[in-house]
């Protein structure tokens, strides 16, 4: 007689699925087939990049009401499928607000290349402006969130950015 139940065999260990948990089943069965469990998952850092947000110069259009956000590679390789989810959040004005959330896609980035990513209307830049990148380099998936908190646009964080020769606000 054949049981309806699936049973899962890795080295003389069982293991049933519950009735209604099949996800699970697949995602032990994917584990148990790859040998790897998620100990075994490298997790590496992001290094050699950064992103910046500039003040326009006051020969750009907007520049009294626009600042501009940048991505900048400052690895001497490309690095492919870079995926940039911007939002804003926070109180302005006593109230909690938050902001569109945009997805920007590069299929490659240069070496020691800069892109620009959005304008940033200075109304936004009391609350915390986030950008979360995620990027393919040598095989690997990489992500990293950077993230703006209020009152950190402000002059006395200037630094002088690469590849722009401006200044303006950078976290690597």
């Amino acid at each position: 007689m054949r049981s309806n139940r699936l049973a899962l065999r890795q080295d003389d260990v069982i293991i049933p699925p519950a009735v209604n948990e099949t996800r699970w089943y697949f995602g032990i069965l994917l584990i148990f087939k790859l040998g790897a469990m998620k100990k075994d998952i490298p997790i590496l850092k992001v290094e050699d990049l950064a992103i910046a947000i500039v003040p326009r110069s006051e020969d750009e259009e907007y520049h009294e009401e626009f600042w501009d956000t940048y991505l900048l590679n400052l690895k001497e390789e490309p690095i492919r499928s870079v995926l940039v989810n911007s939002r804003g959040y926070g109180e302005i004005d006593g109230e909690q607000r938050q902001t569109t959330t945009l997805r920007y896609f590069w299929e490659e980035i240069g070496p020691l290349e800069v892109v620009k990513i959005e304008p940033v209307q200075k109304a936004v830049m009391g609350i915390a402006n986030e950008y979360w990148v995620s990027f393919s380099f040598n095989d690997y998936l990489y992500d990293k969130k950077y993230v703006f908190v209020p009152g950190s646009l402000d002059e006395m964080n200037f630094t002088e950015i690469p590849f722009l020769n401006r200044k303006g606000v950078m976290i690597k």
